[in-house]
């Protein structure tokens, strides 16, 4: 049979003032990992609507969408156009779990929670002509024997980081404005592959540098320990994500940083812990985020920073006390966040219930936009700060100012070039996208992830180059 996946592009990827380097970063690998559970005779073609063109004068047997919240009304366009034309449509991912009535009317079936193990009972039952309208994500989930990726079906010339993978799935904390408790409800959140899975995965992908999109990449202490003890030796950089507890607990950072680990998402959210009470981030209360920074920076690893603001507890200071909180600790990058309660979360119901919302228009949900009564900021107050904490973060001034916390000459250079590297020659990124030529940027990518810690150590043996590195 024919069969399309797709992943259409997020509303704001469709704008005039959208930037491409962020909507080229990664392959669709959710999509990548339902296809393994195709047919080898299956004619398969997944299309990621961000880099190439869409095309949609064919007639699959079966089409495949992925729903994010930001896509949703492109992707309910395009699974309706399909439909007209007698295709077979199945829709899936975080919105449509979040709110199958709504995605329902758009689809022959639809996938609720984590596909792994509704995907190919859906296969099954489509093939022997009677497939259900819905399947739900519950009991035996695991990552234990998944067939590997269809990596043949990504365009790696198209993404900066071809090399992402994912080696869990949800995470251990239950952060009342995170979609994942919604997206694991039924069954286990949080489960890891065997780690000889992961390293044989990892040993499929070329080149030198790797991006784990995991949620929580030392969420498992036992599964990291044993992940990075096999990389070791491999030869290769990459990058995460993790929490604030985890960096300072035990050795599990060390341990990571000799495998490779260059660069790490750290959700510092908020220096509030009125609000870290209030959206159940327990595992920052109490916790030193200078000890935090201070640690990476040791080990030469440096920091994307993940703050939000418009919790109940911001007020008109918060923009310019996190900007230089953030800037006087050495954070290499930062992500900035208008709080957004994505449908589904604990966040939403609680808003809901108090009457906060000012808007269902999922395209704004992008955490770029005011969507809710914030309690103690107007609206065009918290966008405005918000706004402005991303240009008085990424100046020039406070670019070199970050760089020159780090203790070694090499380190700062490192801090300088890759936070203006990604924010300050977006035209040079545009016009190498354009290009198709991503890879051309590998080299000096790699090169800012060098090793470099304040007892400094050899740098792992090179492999061949094939992989990058980016940011936010």
């Amino acid at each position: 049979m024919k069969v399309k996946l797709i992943l259409p592009a997020l509303t704001e990827a469709k704008s005039p003032f959208w930037r491409p380097i962020k909507y080229s970063l990664f392959p669709p690998l959710g999509l990548a990992t339902l296809a393994a559970f195709l047919s080898p005779d299956d004619e398969v073609t997944l299309v990621d609507d961000h880099v190439e063109r869409l095309t949609t004068d064919d007639a699959p047997d079966l089409v495949v969408i992925q729903v994010y919240i930001t896509n949703a009304y492109r992707a309910y366009a395009l699974a309706d156009h399909y439909r007209a034309k007698g295709c077979y449509v199945a829709l899936g991912g975080l919105h449509v779990t979040s709110l199958p009535d709504e995605a329902a009317p758009h689809a022959d079936s639809i996938f609720i929670g984590p596909g792994e193990q509704t995907f190919p009972r859906f296969l099954a039952d489509w093939r022997a002509g009677h497939p259900r309208p819905r399947y739900v994500s519950t009991a035996g989930r695991s990552l234990h024997g998944v067939p590997p990726i269809r990596r043949d079906l990504i365009k790696r010339e198209r993404y900066l980081v071809p090399n992402s993978i994912v080696v869990t799935r949800g995470c251990p904390q239950h952060c009342d404005f995170c979609y994942k408790d919604a997206f694991f409800a039924g069954g286990r959140s949080f489960y890891a592959q065997r780690v000889d899975e992961a390293l044989a995965e990892i040993e499929r992908l070329p080149g030198r540098h790797l991006y784990f999109l995991d949620d929580h990449l030392l969420g498992d202490r036992r599964f990291a320990e044993g992940l990075f003890a096999g990389m070791r030796g491999m030869g290769r950089l990459f990058q995460g994500a993790a929490t604030v507890d985890s960096v300072l607990r035990g050795d599990l950072i060390e341990r990571a940083a000799e495998a490779g680990l260059r660069s790490l998402f750290v959700g510092f959210e908020t220096f509030s812990p009125e609000n870290l009470r209030g959206c159940n981030k327990k595992q920052n209360l109490a916790r030193d985020y200078a000890a935090v920074t201070r640690r990476l920076s040791d080990l030469g690893i440096m920091i994307n920073g993940s703050f939000v603001f418009g919790m109940d507890e911001d007020d008109a200071d918060v923009f310019d006390r996190t900007v230089d909180w953030a800037v006087r600790h050495g954070v290499t990058t930062a992500t900035f966040h208008i709080q957004t309660p994505y449908p589904g979360t604990r966040l939403y119901q609680q808003l809901a219930a108090q009457g906060r919302i000012t808007s269902h228009d999922w395209d704004l949900y992008d955490t770029r936009h005011v969507v809710y009564r914030p309690a103690r900021l107007s609206p065009a107050a918290l966008k405005a700060g918000y706004d402005r904490a991303y240009r008085e973060f990424y100046n020039w001034g406070n670019i070199a100012r970050g760089a020159w916390t780090h203790d070694s000459a090499k380190h700062r250079a490192k801090h300088f070039f890759y936070a203006a590297g990604w924010k300050k020659f977006e035209p040079l990124w545009d016009m190498v996208i354009k290009a198709r030529r991503l890879r051309v940027m590998t080299p000096l990518l790699e090169a800012v992830l060098a090793k470099v810690s304040r007892h400094e150590a050899p740098e792992p043996a090179a492999v061949p180059i094939g992989g990058a590195v980016a940011a936010e």
